[in-house]
């Protein structure tokens, strides 16, 4: 009997185990996009809307191009603009302040919660102000924001609830699907994502008509389909070979989040207390984009790992208080925010990691916090 040697090396993420069973189905989707000609929106795109927002469980889905592209699309078309101000969680990708910005409105940071990373209900709370017209909580890492406890505050104030759902294809919060918890949510395809196309791209999913129809109109340069451009739109259109991709992996999504799901799982086991996890909500299904996990010296062990041939990310390193570019936010009070910026390291986390990665990984993980 053959001993298969063990793995030289542990990928951060290998898109191509993804891709290598669905290659033929992809490059038929390709071959149908080429003779039809539909480049742009079209057929394939609508197909995909149909079919993700049924697995969200809302009425709608508008494709675009990339998930901030979705994000700043969705608060526009609710009416979000100048003079208004967004409350945002202040860990996060500036994706999520730059498309506040992008409408005109301003993004205030609220402070995230110790376990999980999440915006603070109390601290979203503790923003709202006079110019507060939305809050926008991100489900970062693939578990979704405690979902309840922020309607109540936005119903109470008569205030929109967004839902920044880039990393969270298929998570639930007491039962209830990312995309449809909120007035309207937006989500990324971008590669490395749980459902990911070949490029870039991205969706707003909402129950409500009128955010729907006005998002297909800002996305496709202010038009309908007709030739009048009846408002002063954006060129962010989703392609029809990413839809027709994404068609393809929406079928796997499921178990793909499955396999995540337990790859979470036995990092736990395989980890026990050398570091500090992620916690679970009561409730929440994480279906685990990242694998966080949170060290003193971050880099020692990074380095550590690479030493190793162990792919490590961070996410994110400066908390948006932090960012340059984002001069308003600059001393903005959030010290548990800045704390995940200052000590998170993401794992090796992909549907098609092997069992024996996930064992070498905690092992030297465990290995190397014990002498940093």
């Amino acid at each position: 009997m053959s001993v298969q040697a063990a793995p030289t090396t542990v990928p951060f993420v290998d898109l191509r185990r993804q891709h290598d069973p669905l290659r033929a189905e992809i490059v038929e989707a390709f071959g149908r996009v080429l003779d039809a000609n539909a480049f742009i929106l079209g057929e394939e795109v609508e197909r995909f809307e149909t079919a993700f927002a049924e697995y969200c469980g809302a009425r709608h889905c508008v494709g675009v191009n990339s998930g901030t592209a979705g994000l700043s699309l969705m608060m526009l078309a609710a009416g979000i603009g100048p003079g208004d101000e967004v409350i945002v969680p202040a860990q996060t990708f500036i994706a999520t302040a730059l498309a506040v910005a992008h409408t005109g409105a301003m993004a205030v940071c609220a402070d995230v919660e110790p376990g999980t990373g999440l915006l603070d209900p109390a601290a979203a709370a503790a923003a709202i102000g006079p110019r507060t017209a939305a809050i926008l909580p991100v489900h970062l890492y693939g578990q979704m924001c405690a979902m309840e406890p922020l309607r109540a505050l936005a119903a109470r104030h008569g205030l929109a609830l967004f839902e920044d759902a880039a990393q969270a294809q298929g998570a639930a919060d007491q039962g209830v699907r990312a995309g449809a918890a909120g007035t309207a949510a937006a989500f990324s395809f971008y590669p490395s994502k749980n459902l990911a196309a070949i490029g870039d791209g991205g969706a707003i999913v909402t129950d409500d008509d009128g955010i729907a129809e006005r998002a297909r109109e800002l996305r496709d340069l202010g038009r309908l389909g007709g030739p009048s451009h009846l408002v002063s739109g954006y060129n962010e259109r989703l392609d029809g070979v990413q839809a027709a991709v994404l068609t393809i992996k929406l079928r796997e999504l499921d178990a793909w989040n499955a396999a995540r799901r337990a790859h979470a799982a036995d990092y736990a086991r395989l980890l026990g207390g050398a570091v500090e996890l992620l916690e679970e909500r009561d409730g929440a299904q994480c279906v685990y984009h990242l694998f966080p996990i949170r060290v003193e010296d971050r880099e020692g062990l990074a380095r550590r790992l690479a030493q190793d041939g162990i792919g490590t990310g961070v996410h994110y390193p400066l908390s948006l208080p932090e960012q340059p570019a984002l001069p308003a936010l600059h001393g903005a009070d959030a010290p548990v925010a800045r704390d995940w910026a200052r000590r998170e390291l993401s794992l090796p986390m992909f549907a098609e990691l092997r069992a024996g990665e996930l064992e070498r990984v905690a092992e030297a993980v465990a290995g190397a916090v014990g002498t940093l």
